[in-house]
């Protein structure tokens, strides 16, 4: 058996547009220990991340002190957002709400959550194939973590989202019997 926890980053500063390099508040960064308390007794394996600075700094504590590398895997990134469509634009809500009703609708420039979920499939089938019977922590992103939970549960949809997406930090256990899904467990941290 796999044993994969996501770890969806701590609190970022949505103040700095560009996702890559936006950075935790300081809330987000004491709240680091939180992930490294959760993943202390988890004999992980290794670690890996979505190459964006908020999913590294969460995971970061604890790979440190276990002298783990992170791994980056650009897959993991999170959905390319919309010039035109940001969460201060009134619409916001009712755009992400289509997204979630039809997995192709996307903003003007953005990418549809279906993109998003292949892109994050196809890179997690990989790590499954890479890291068989380890277990593993993969740092993450509230909408990339999402698609993946709905692959493998399609029950898993827009108001299960804006449930977790005010929680920072955020854990999602899965365990896998070769590349077939046998538990999801959510975890309030």
């Amino acid at each position: 058996m796999t044993t994969v926890y996501f770890i969806r980053h701590a609190e970022s500063d949505t103040s700095i547009r560009d996702g890559r390099i936006r950075p935790l508040t300081q809330k987000g960064f004491l709240s680091r220990v939180l992930v490294t308390e959760f993943l202390q007794d988890k004999n992980i394996n290794a670690v890996l991340s979505s190459p964006y600075k908020r999913a590294i700094d969460t995971i970061s504590d604890f790979a440190e002190k276990n002298r783990l590398e992170i791994n980056i895997v650009e897959d993991f990134r999170e959905q390319k957002s919309s010039s035109d469509m940001r969460r201060d634009n009134p619409d916001f809500r009712n755009a992400l709400e289509r997204q979630w009703a039809d997995f192709t609708y996307a903003f003007s420039d953005g990418e549809c959550l279906k993109k998003v979920q292949e892109r994050n499939i196809a890179a997690f089938n990989n790590v499954l194939t890479h890291y068989k019977n380890k277990n593993i922590a993969i740092g993450t992103h509230a909408t990339a973590l999402s698609v993946i939970i709905n692959y493998y549960d399609n029950s898993y949809g827009f108001k299960n989202f804006e449930e977790m997406e005010h929680k920072f930090p955020w854990a999602v256990k899965i365990v896998f019997d070769e590349l077939r899904c046998v538990e999801i467990e959510k975890i309030d941290l």
